[in-house]
């Protein structure tokens, strides 16, 4: 290999790992800050790895009360953060400061044993899903928020690959006038971002009664994804060979049945790749549905909204987007395999 090809070759592998690290950085900054409890977001320099249990150093106190200690990484070792012998005090402080979940009972017998022993440090196992927990009940609407979402990209879902394969079957299968017309026109509806539609889809929505609603919301996500869908599946229809069509025909199917049994199966591919741009469109964006939506809120808006503005702490937003993201990530991977086959026609 001459020296040009090496060249080559390391520009693109450098390439290719600046674009991992661009993916891999941001979601590796949410998982630390989802898993933080109040103490480690203060903590400067932030750990990269939080830690899974925390360490506190607990000395008697006046009047048999504990006072904790806690190590604030900051170089001046443990500082007194609560003096207390008020079980639900402590188990409060505990929850919200270190996210463990101790009773407060249970943390008063621990700390019994330095009335007889002296000053001693305790360690405890944090809860690890306790800001996903603490999102739901601090962010409002967020459990509803996550219903809808799940709703409305069901329906996108629905709505965009029964309407778009009907009309890439038809692209592909029959001949009509302006066909080239219209399959360039699908074109052009896609390159109309969602938000650009969004006020005069309102407008008619708010018409006939689906402004705010789950449907309604689905509507207009479907506007640019059946396009996309009949472009895709269109392509794979044209891919099928027709006479396995023929075949079942002649062997007594049903026209229908063929579709069904025969090219439907085939085109799966398309559909899946069609399936997953469609789910991706309704489960993340946000500036639509903050212009559709009142009650029937999504998540992708209710974390957008908790970023920044949750008085909580930033690490419940940060677990709100974790769960955002996970399902478009599980999804995604359910159907990559489809992607490659999707543009090289259907094969037995």
């Amino acid at each position: 290999m001459d020296k040009y090809g090496i060249i080559q070759k390391t520009v693109i592998a450098l390439v290719l790992a600046g674009m991992v690290m661009l993916v891999v950085i941001p979601l590796l900054y949410f998982g630390a800050v989802a898993l933080s409890s109040a103490v480690e977001m203060s903590e400067s320099p932030k750990r990269i790895i939080p830690s899974m249990r925390v360490t506190v150093k607990v000395a008697p106190a006046e009047n048999n009360e504990f006072e904790i200690f806690y190590d604030r990484r900051d170089g001046r070792g443990y500082r007194s953060v609560i003096t207390s012998a008020d079980p639900a005090r402590l188990e409060n402080h505990f929850k919200r400061q270190y996210n463990v979940n101790k009773t407060g009972q249970e943390l008063i017998e621990d700390f019994s044993r330095t009335l007889r022993e002296g000053p001693r440090e305790f360690s405890y196992a944090k809860a690890p899903l306790y800001n996903f927990a603490q999102f739901f009940k601090i962010v409002n609407n967020a459990a509803p928020a996550l219903k809808n979402s799940i709703i409305v990209s069901l329906l996108t879902i629905l709505i965009s690959l029964t309407l778009g394969s009907m009309a890439g079957f038809a692209m592909a299968r029959y001949d009509f006038r302006f066909k080239e017309k219209i399959n360039v026109g699908i074109l052009v509806v896609r390159m109309f971002p969602v938000v650009g539609i969004s006020i005069p889809m309102a407008k008619q929505l708010i018409r006939f009664g689906l402004f705010d609603t789950q449907l309604g919301l689905a509507l207009l996500y479907s506007v640019p994804n059946i396009a996309l869908t009949a472009w895709i599946t269109s392509s794979i229809f044209m891919g099928i060979n027709r006479e396995l069509e023929e075949a079942s025909l002649i062997f007594g199917a049903s026209a229908f049945q063929t579709f069904i049994h025969i090219t439907l199966p085939l085109a799966f591919p398309a559909l899946a790749a069609s399936s997953m741009y469609a789910f991706n469109t309704a489960w993340n964006d946000t500036i639509s549905a903050l212009i559709l939506t009142s009650r029937n809120q999504t998540l992708s808006l209710v974390v957008y909204k908790a970023i920044g503005t949750t008085s909580s702490g930033t690490q419940y937003a940060a677990a709100g987007s974790i769960i955002l993201i996970i399902p478009a990530l599980v999804f995604t991977f359910i159907v990559r395999r489809y992607i490659n086959q999707m543009w090289g026609g259907a094969r037995l």
